[in-house]
C-alpha cells in the first residue's frame, strides 16, 4: 500500500532510482509521471516498416557506470560492451576522437601550424592564469588556433552559446586536457592511443536503453498520465491536469527546476526572477534507417561542419544489432537548440538537413532510406551560462525549504549522466526516509 505522506514527481531513472531505494527504507511512494509511460530522458521507442522493427533512444545514451549500486540494477539486464572510440567529421576528413590528439589525417603543413601554436602557448602560459569563462579554459588548455580549428566551433552547436558566454563548472573529465606530446604523436601515427576518458561502454542487447530501467520498473507504483499544473507549497497539495490532488508531507522532484518554480503558487519574486534565468538546450532527434548494414564509420560521431546543424550522430544498430532488421542499419542525429539560439525549421527541414548530411559524408544514398522519424526533446542539457550555479543553488536552497527534496539532471539542474542520476535519486531517498523517521 502507497505511503500517503509521500510523492515522486517524475519517471524518469532519478524518480525511479527514489522510489527503488525508498521501498529498501520500508516506504511505498508512488512515481507520478506526465507521459504515458515512464523512462524520460532515458526512454527508448520502435518503428515499424517492411523491413521490420527497429529501436531508437532519446538521444545518445552508453553506460560506464562505476558504482555498485547502479551496477547491481543495470547489470540484471543482458548486454553488450563496446571499445570507446568515436570519430569526428570536419570538412571531410573522419578524424578519431579527441581531435587535437589525432590530427594524423590533417595536411602536414597544417598539422606543424597547430603544434606550433600550442607549443608555444604552452611554454608562455601561467598555471595560475585567471580562468573565468570556458573561453578562457579552451584557450588556457590548447592556445588560439586547435581553440579556433575545434572546441569553439563545437560549442556554438552544442551549447547554442559562444564559450565566452557558459562558465567552467560543468567540465570536470569531460574535456580532454592539453597534453604536447599526446598531441604530437597522434600528429604522426595513425593508431595513437585512445584517451577517452572511459575505456568501456554498456549497452542492452534488446529494448534500447531503457531496457536497463526495467529492474527498477518491477515494483514501483508508476502513475502515468499525471501531469502536475500546480503545486501549492503553503497547503503542500499538487495537483494534476486531470482535477486529482495530492497532499503531501513530503516530496521529491526530479522535473526541470525552472518548471517547478513556476508550478509552485507562493514563491518569493526573487526566486521567480532566478528561475526564469535557468534554461536548458532542446533537442531534435532525427532518427534513420538505411535499407543496407554498417552505415556509420564508428558506435557514434561528432559534427564539426558549421554548415551541418546536427552536432552529434549515433548509431543504435552498433549499439546492438537487434536495433535494426537485419541487413539494415540506423543512425540518429542530435541537433541542438535554446532560447539563445534557435534554428528555425519545422520537422520536415530538420530532417532534410540530416538526409543532406549522410549523403556528403558518403554515408548513403537517398534511395537507401528506409525510415526517418523526427522526435522534440524540451529538455536536453542544463546551460551553464555564466553565474548559472550561483543563481541555482539560491533557488534550489529556497525549493528545499519547502518540504521538496531535489533529483535529477533536471530536478538538481545539473550536467548528470545517467549513473549519476540514479544516486541522485537514491541520495534523495536517503533524505526522505530520514525526515520520515
Amino acid at each position: 500500500m502507497s505511503d500517503d505522506r509521500f510523492a515522486i514527481l517524475g519517471g524518469g531513472i532519478a524518480g525511479l532510482s527514489a522510489a527503488a531505494r525508498l521501498r529498501e527504507h520500508g516506504l511505498d511512494v508512488p512515481v507520478f509521471e506526465a507521459k504515458d509511460r515512464p523512462g524520460g530522458l532515458l526512454d527508448s521507442f520502435t518503428l515499424e516498416t517492411a523491413e521490420g522493427r527497429w529501436t531508437f533512444d532519446n538521444a545518445v545514451h552508453l553506460s560506464f557506470a562505476s558504482e555498485p549500486e547502479v551496477r547491481a540494477v543495470f547489470d540484471r539486464t543482458p548486454y553488450l560492451s563496446h571499445e570507446a572510440r568515436s570519430l569526428n567529421w570536419d570538412g571531410g576528413l573522419w578524424i578519431p576522437h579527441p581531435v587535437q590528439n589525432n590530427m594524423f589525417p590533417l595536411p602536414a603543413e597544417e598539422k606543424a601550424d597547430l603544434i606550433v601554436d600550442l607549443s608555444r602557448h604552452l611554454a608562455q602560459v601561467h598555471a595560475d592564469a585567471p580562468i573565468a569563462t570556458y573561453r578562457d579554459w579552451l584557450l588556457h588548455q590548447y592556445g588560439e588556433k586547435i581553440a579556433e580549428r575545434w572546441p569553439l566551433r563545437y560549442t556554438r552547436k552544442y551549447w547554442t552559446l559562444d564559450a565566452g558566454d557558459l562558465g567552467i563548472g560543468w567540465i570536470g573529465n569531460r574535456m580532454r586536457r592539453a597534453d604536447l606530446r599526446e598531441v604530437v604523436f597522434g600528429a604522426v601515427s595513425d593508431n595513437p592511443p585512445n584517451t577517452y576518458y572511459v575505456s568501456t561502454m554498456r549497452y542492452p542487447e534488446r529494448g534500447g536503453y531503457r531496457a536497463f530501467l526495467d529492474p527498477l520498473l518491477e515494483a514501483a507504483d508508476i502513475r502515468c498520465g499525471l501531469r502536475a499544473v500546480e503545486v501549492d507549497n503553503r497547503r503542500n497539495v499538487v495537483t494534476f491536469a486531470d482535477g486529482r490532488s495530492r497532499p503531501y508531507r513530503r516530496m521529491i522532484s526530479t522535473i526541470p527546476l525552472p518548471v517547478l518554480v513556476a508550478l509552485m503558487t507562493d514563491v518569493p519574486d526573487d526566486i521567480r526572477r532566478l528561475a526564469d534565468t535557468l534554461f536548458a538546450t532542446s533537442i531534435d532527434i532525427v532518427s534513420i534507417g538505411f535499407r543496407k548494414p554498417n552505415v556509420s564509420p564508428s558506435l557514434w560521431f561528432y559534427i564539426y561542419d558549421t554548415d551541418i546543424l546536427a552536432s552529434r550522430a549515433y548509431s543504435p544498430s552498433i549499439k546492438s544489432a537487434h536495433n535494426a532488421p537485419e541487413g539494415c542499419s540506423s543512425l540518429q542525429f542530435e541537433i541542438y537548440s535554446s532560447r539563445a539560439s534557435g534554428h528555425g525549421l519545422a520537422p520536415d527541414g530538420l530532417v532534410e538537413s540530416c538526409i543532406r548530411a549522410v549523403e556528403a559524408m558518403g554515408l548513403a544514398g537517398r534511395e537507401e532510406i528506409a525510415l526517418t522519424h523526427h522526435k522534440h526533446l524540451p529538455f536536453g542539457n542544463v546551460v551553464f551560462d555564466l553565474g548559472m550555479e550561483e543563481r541555482r543553488d539560491v533557488v534550489r536552497g529556497w525549493v528545499e525549504s519547502q518540504d521538496i527534496l531535489l533529483a535529477g539532471r533536471f530536478g538538481e539542474w545539473d550536467y548528470l549522466w545517467s549513473n549519476q542520476a540514479f544516486m541522485s535519486g537514491r541520495a534523495a531517498a536517503d533524505a526522505l526516509a530520514q525526515a520520515a523517521r
